[in-house]
């Protein structure tokens, strides 16, 4: 991949996560880090990136928590390697897990309407927000099943 395929590449996966309302950094990190063949240490990817270490020290945690990246210690070592998860899954079930507590504050709101246009707003989001998770869930397992050992 040229260099300049890779800075868009990294470029797109930072604007696609800003759009998800995490940091910019924090999408060009996870970006650099699924075209990394090798776990990479936080001074390479400031330096790659221009960022500072605390910015990329914040990102990581961040890609960490949502399951999209992992830290590996270094043995007799303060220094990490880090490199992508295969977290996309964790991403979609985070989104999901929001979405049932949406759902559950949503059945809760139908309580507190009558029965007309009100309610059947409400009931309309409840379903549009569980077939999401439903279909979602189907699409998760699928995913599992084929990257079995075996398929």
């Amino acid at each position: 991949m040229s260099d300049d395929r890779r800075r868009a590449f990294i470029g797109s996966v930072g604007d696609l996560l800003a759009s998800w309302h995490l940091p910019h950094a924090t999408g060009r990190v996870y970006g650099l880090l699924l075209v990394s063949e090798e776990p990479v240490t936080l001074d390479a990817i400031a330096a790659e990136l221009a960022l500072s270490k605390g910015a990329v020290s914040t990102a990581v945690r961040q890609l960490g928590s949502w399951g999209l990246a992992r830290t590996i210690p270094q043995p007799g070592s303060r220094r990490l390697l880090v490199e992508a998860a295969a977290g996309i899954e964790s991403l979609l079930e985070a989104g999901h897990a929001q979405a049932r507590t949406l759902i559950a504050a949503l059945r809760e709101g139908e309580a507190l309407v009558a029965d007309g246009p009100a309610r059947e707003r409400l009931h309309d989001v409840i379903g549009l927000f569980s077939g999401y998770v439903e279909v979602g869930g189907q699409l998760l397992a699928r995913h599992r099943q084929e990257r079995a050992p075996g398929n």
